[in-house]
């Protein structure tokens, strides 16, 4: 359980790593959560063209991860290809092709991707070893960046399998993922190229403390999957470190599920309403938007949720790096963790107008009830235009308070704009925090 104080206590800790690279979270496409280890080079440019042909790359999908574990890093020993591990074809080493999954080597591959407007990225581990098997880039990390950077890669995730004893590094966490952040640097200082980094050591030792140091993201919580218990999970976990989130460092909240129920691996189950709801919390808390699902049979309401142009407009704003926050939980009190049922009511500021997300994790429709004057951006004694961010439509104007009727695990995404002092005939309550309002006499209105 998280409390008020922990969220407090480690507030403004760290100072965002500002190179250049990473202001505003990534999109793209992952191969992860569709294929696991079962694809090869030519799926992965199917997806690529379908991200092309379904208008994904132009809402602003335009980079490709390979990530099953194992695959695209660079490695020091060739001969670690004969690995028999399901995904060693994508572990291509130093060698500038394989005959049979790539034949015209890992250059060539990049630049077809790059000609959709798609580019690559590059997965390792600070370990010994990938979390597949794979070497790692341990004590040879400037070595790999410069064979990425051949290959055409400027974004680099990186896991946390195999690391070594702490008698060899002396270091924790922190000091062992600063090892390629350092790396990082030094090759930028020699060429000029900068790699956004992204760390995936699954919340182990707060990365949402320190992670924005040395990096421009990293994980939260374990690995996603497409059922509804493991969306509300992350929710939750979000909900106590949505402070980490600003430009040049977020909180990575993992590859999207969308358009997983049914396939993928495993297959999910998520509904359309669970889908919506997946995609809103991810896009205005900041995350990266990366898309795990096979989009050679995506279905309309997947490109839908995943094209959501008003919803990325506010994930990508150029202007207002923070995430949205909880100003009341709901179900449960305030600042208790329920990772069944996460915190229902958010709101945040824009570039747009107020943001508010209102989150149904119930398994019935339920009335939400809420006072505009809860949420920290909404100027008291106005009144605001609303617009709904999922039908994509003006909806009148909002005095002092909203009621929303969202169907089970729904969610509503609003934006409000200022509309005017609210009416002269509103009447009490004529403040929306109750205590202490007053009267000019010096009496007060509940009395």
């Amino acid at each position: 359980m998280y409390s008020a104080s922990f969220v407090v206590a480690f507030a403004g800790v760290a100072t965002a790593l500002n190179n250049g690279v990473g202001k505003l979270p990534k999109m793209g496409y992952d191969t992860f959560n569709a294929f696991a280890c079962n694809y090869n080079g030519s799926d992965v440019l199917a997806q690529v063209e379908s991200m092309a042909k379904l208008g994904l790359v132009k809402a602003g999908y335009n980079v490709s991860f390979s990530n099953n574990r194992g695959k695209i890093a660079a490695l020091a020993e060739p001969l670690l290809l004969a690995s028999h591990h399901p995904c060693n074809y994508l572990t291509i080493s130093l060698w500038p092709k394989d005959p049979i999954k790539f034949p015209n080597g890992m250059k060539n591959f990049t630049d077809s991707m790059k000609a959709y407007g798609v580019s690559a990225s590059a997965y390792s581990d600070n370990g010994y070893e990938t979390c597949a098997g794979y070497p790692g880039a341990y004590g040879h990390e400037l070595q790999d960046l410069t064979t990425w950077d051949e290959w055409g890669f400027n974004y680099l995730k990186y896991d946390n399998c195999y690391i070594p004893f702490d008698n060899i590094t002396q270091e924790n966490m922190f000091g062992r993922y600063q090892r390629m952040s350092d790396a990082i640097a030094e090759y930028a200082g020699m060429t000029g190229k900068f790699f956004e980094y992204s760390l995936c050591e699954w919340g182990w030792q707060q990365p949402w403390v320190w992670g924005k140091q040395i990096s421009q993201g990293w994980r939260i919580d374990g690995d996603i999957k497409p059922f509804w218990s493991a969306i509300t999970a992350i929710i939750d976990q979000a909900s106590f470190l949505w402070w980490a989130t600003d430009f040049y460092g977020r909180n990575d909240m993992d590859i999207m599920e969308v358009g997983n129920t049914g396939q993928g691996s495993p297959p999910g189950n998520l509904t359309y309403e669970e889908a919506k709801s997946h995609f809103t919390a991810w896009a205005l808390l900041k995350s990266h938007l990366i898309i795990g699902t096979d989009l050679t049979n995506a279905t309309n309401e997947t490109i839908e949720i995943l094209g959501n142009t008003d919803l990325i407009k506010i994930n990508q704003d150029p202007n207002v790096g923070q995430s949205i926050n909880p100003f009341r939980w709901g179900i449960n009190p305030d600042y208790v963790s329920n990772s069944s049922y996460p915190a229902q009511y958010w709101s945040g500021n824009s570039s747009y107008g107020v943001v508010f997300m209102v989150l149904n994790t119930q398994n019935s429709t339920e009335q939400m009830f809420f006072n505009l004057t809860e949420s920290w951006v909404i100027r008291a004694g106005r009144q605001y235009s609303v617009y709904d961010m999922w039908s994509h439509t003006h909806n009148g104007t909002a005095v002092r308070n909203m009621t929303l009727t969202l169907p089970a695990h729904g969610v509503s995404a609003l934006l409000l704009n200022d509309a005017g002092p609210e009416p002269a005939d509103a009447g009490p309550p004529y403040c929306g925090f109750f205590y202490q309002c007053a009267f000019p006499n010096g009496t007060y209105a509940s009395n």
